[in-house]
């Protein structure tokens, strides 16, 4: 008796959510202001100024855009805030921090905007594996969206898999 193979998996009811799948597209710049300092270290505001209205912020165009200071300066507030001024006509979006951060913020965007209501009672698998920079932050808000929708969350592959949250019967 020849036995035939079934893909078990393609037959389910199990989703996958591929956070990479949302990945938009646009350049990452990272703004270190430690070049904008006075030997690296500190802020004068009058040369602040000058620098930040004197820059080129047309090379930001499309961009997304993550302020920082690699030094160990103490940056006021207000400094940030006039960068942002300045990137706002041009970059897609600004944040204060790292590569990461920036990431994590683009996402909240994307997750905050994603209906998922494709994924409701419905067992998901929110795929790990990506090769572009998801970011660890962006698995979080996922879970937070799909677990009040889900009736379990695995995280992985279908064929190795890691199980995070079954609903519970009621």
């Amino acid at each position: 008796m020849k036995d035939d193979i079934i893909n078990r998996v393609a037959n389910s009811k199990l989703m996958t959510l591929d956070l990479e799948d949302y990945y938009p597209k646009g350049k990452r710049i990272l703004l270190d202001l430690k070049e904008w300092l006075f030997e690296g270290l500190v802020l004068r505001e009058k040369a602040f100024r000058e620098m930040a209205s004197e820059h080129d912020w047309s090379q930001y165009q499309d961009t997304y855009v993550a302020v920082t200071c690699s030094s160990d300066a103490i940056i006021p507030g207000w400094a940030y805030m006039l960068l942002g001024i300045q990137l706002e006509p041009f970059a897609k979006q600004v944040v204060v921090g790292d590569l990461e951060a920036l990431e994590t913020a683009i996402y909240q965007e994307v997750l905050n905007r994603l209906d998922l209501s494709a994924f409701k009672n419905k067992p998901v698998i929110i795929k790990g594996c990506s090769k572009k920079p998801v970011p660890r932050n962006a698995y979080i808000m996922a879970i937070n969206k799909l677990k009040p929708i889900a009736t379990s969350i695995m995280y992985g592959e279908a064929c190795s898999s890691v199980p995070l949250y079954k609903k519970k019967a009621t």
